[in-house]
């Protein structure tokens, strides 16, 4: 490798590294005896299904060593009392639960069985409307914290009234241990399509997958081997999947699609022209731009995926679809993000109003419209709503 590649290479790693990939890493608070709780703003209780291994101690709960067999958990976060929306505010001493999210009273939970059981108890307690499942795949570079605090921030940030279950795959918190974790993340891919699996077999109306970053490989390989395993009518239950930021080379997407029959509907990426981390993966893989790039519009289009391009919201970085005020506050205050991941049943005319509408009230969100939405309005190409600014192009 030429010098002057190998300095282009070295710079972009520091850029990431200096966007928060190092550093003190989070600790969830479990090992600590703490302040009083009366300060904090809410708590979220959230199941817990992971590829990581148990630690022997509280702190951590999981490591970061690969475990064979599927572990559950339940948890309870504790969301600060001085929580601004988009962040993830953690500590790597003792959280003060005014000031961190932490963690209270986690329980391992002995096997599937008792798992599908507590599931359906906590279905129970929710109206009908409210009984669905929302898995939350983390990415990258995440301990258990880490990931654990991300999916508690959402479900608090966009108000997501479903049974939040969250995916922890045995990433290693390292800034150096890309590989090691793309190792993990296909190892991960028959846990997490265990987990969907129960999911589906609960009292749940529906599922809805969210996957980040390198998660959203975990996802695309559970949801291929669902399909290869014969599993398919599963797909039915998946109301919704949606890959922020995903770390997926185009070639390798193009290859799990076509193993898919159909992809569950509808399914949403979320892309950005900015995403400097998914440049520096580009790098260390050493192949195009990645699908979370913003780069392969017109392909997701053509695979009947919708894009939600945020390149020019709130600088468009690798975190934005849970750190951007902006996005929260257009996509979580008239539920948009539910009509654009969730099938409710609206007609494609209905859906692109709304997606119109956002487009209308904040100008640098771009909204790409699949194929198969664009033929049911009569044209096979990407067109603009009227009043409404370029949805889709």
């Amino acid at each position: 490798m030429k010098k002057a590649a190998i300095w282009a290479v070295l710079a972009a790693l520091l850029a990431a590294l200096l966007q928060g990939c190092a550093g003190s890493r989070a600790v969830t608070g479990l090992a600590s005896p703490t302040q009083s709780d009366a300060q904090h703003l809410s708590t979220i209780p959230i199941l817990v299904a992971t590829t990581r291994a148990a630690s022997a101690t509280a702190e951590p709960p999981y490591s970061r060593d690969r475990s064979l067999a599927l572990n559950f958990a339940q948890v309870n976060v504790l969301v600060p009392a001085a929580h601004r929306p988009g962040s993830v505010e953690t500590s790597s001493g003792i959280p003060d639960p005014a000031r961190h999210f932490s963690a209270r009273n986690l329980t391992r939970i002995a096997d599937e069985k008792s798992f599908l059981s507590l599931l359906n108890a906590r279905l129970a307690k929710r109206p009908p409307s409210q009984r669905e499942i929302f898995i939350f795949v983390h990415g990258y570079n995440n301990n258990f914290a880490e990931g654990l605090f991300r999916n508690a921030q959402i479900v608090h940030d966009y108000n997501i009234s479903s049974v939040p279950l969250h995916f922890s795959w045995a990433s290693a918190a390292s800034f150096s241990g890309y590989l090691f974790d793309r190792d993990s993340a296909l190892q991960a891919r028959a846990g997490l399509a265990e987990t969907i699996e129960i999911a589906a077999r609960s009292n749940a109306s529906g599922i809805v997958i969210v996957g980040h970053s390198m998660g959203a490989y975990v996802v695309m390989e559970a949801l291929r081997t669902l399909a290869l395993s014969g599993k398919g009518y599963i797909f039915p239950k998946i109301r919704g999947v949606m890959l922020a930021a995903p770390d997926i080379d185009p070639d390798v997407f193009s290859s799990q699609v076509n193993d898919i029959p159909m992809l569950p509907q509808p399914f949403t990426i979320v892309v950005s022209r900015r995403d400097r981390a998914l440049s520096v993966s580009r790098r260390l893989t050493g192949g195009g731009p990645r699908i979370g790039s913003g780069s392969n519009i017109p392909l997701l289009q053509r695979k009947n995926v919708q894009v939600i391009d945020i390149s020019d919201i709130d600088g468009g970085g690798h975190s934005g679809f849970a750190s951007s005020g902006t996005l929260i506050h257009l996509l979580g205050s008239n539920r948009l993000l539910r009509r654009l991941i969730t099938d409710e049943d609206a007609p494609a005319s209905t859906k692109v109003a709304e997606a119109g509408q956002a487009v209308f009230e904040n100008a640098a969100l771009a909204i790409h419209l699949p194929v198969r939405i664009l033929e049911g309005l009569g044209t096979g190409q990407s067109r603009p709503v009227p009043d409404a600014g370029n949805v889709s192009r």
